[in-house]
């Protein structure tokens, strides 16, 4: 039977007032995957994952661009979420950071950040999710996958319409690239549980505004309804 999922009923409750929430009633929809979808795991690297799963204010000390605990809290979800990706045959595409010396001439950043402590291969897919060898990765400067990169042109010539997102940080690089794929025509699905930032708070205003004006933020159970009408491939 189908769980009654509300428009509402993600992790932003206990943040978002009832006045905020009457504010945005006029965005409720039905919430839909298109017809070809591709999982898009973002930031999915090493250097989150830095320092084990302790509160992120320890963490942080040594590892700043870690996300400590709600980074290890998402993986037995996106593991799932990848599991029924590739189970249905979907394109899995991951994004990360370019770091090839060759590519960033006199080491340009993007940002006047202080460098991480990166460690050994920073940038590396953790290794919970490793690519396979159909799988496509995508080296980005910036915070969206889609700036400066082939990657639109990638999905459109696989046929895709739909995007499954999972990732990090929710207020940085998913939101970036979730706004670019709405801006490039594509549908976007952010599974909640999949996702994270090192600010609890910042990941739960982000979500409800990506919810209501680029992205279907679906709860991993609800995705996985949505996805039971897709065959396994």
């Amino acid at each position: 039977m189908a769980t009654d999922y509300g428009f509402e009923d993600h992790c932003w409750q206990d943040v978002v007032s009832p006045e905020d929430l009457e504010l945005y009633k006029h965005y409720e929809r039905d919430l839909y995957v298109g017809r070809r979808p591709a999982l898009l795991a973002i930031d999915l690297y090493n250097m989150a994952y830095q320092g084990g799963a302790r509160p992120v204010h320890e963490v942080a000390k040594e590892f700043p661009s870690a996300c400590g605990e709600y980074a290890w809290n998402a993986i037995e979800p996106t593991k799932q979420l990848f599991a029924m990706a590739r189970a249905r045959g979907f394109p899995v595409v991951y994004t990360t950071g370019e770091d090839r010396t060759e590519a960033r001439p006199n080491r340009v950043r993007a940002t006047n950040r202080r460098p991480a402590n990166g460690g050994e291969e920073p940038f590396g897919i953790f290794e919970a999710f490793a690519p396979q060898p159909e799988d496509l990765i995508i080296y980005k400067q910036r915070a969206s996958g889609f700036y400066g990169t082939p990657l639109a042109a990638h999905l459109t010539q696989a046929g895709v319409d739909t995007l499954l997102v999972c990732g990090e940080s929710v207020s940085g690089c998913v939101r970036a690239s979730v706004v670019d794929a709405y801006s490039c025509g594509f549908h976007v699905v952010v599974a909640e549980e999949c996702v994270y930032d090192r600010s609890l708070l910042s990941c739960k205003v982000n979500l409800f505004d990506m919810h209501h004006k680029y992205a279907d933020v679906m709860r991993l159970g609800q995705l996985a309804e949505h996805l039971e009408a897709f065959p396994e491939a």
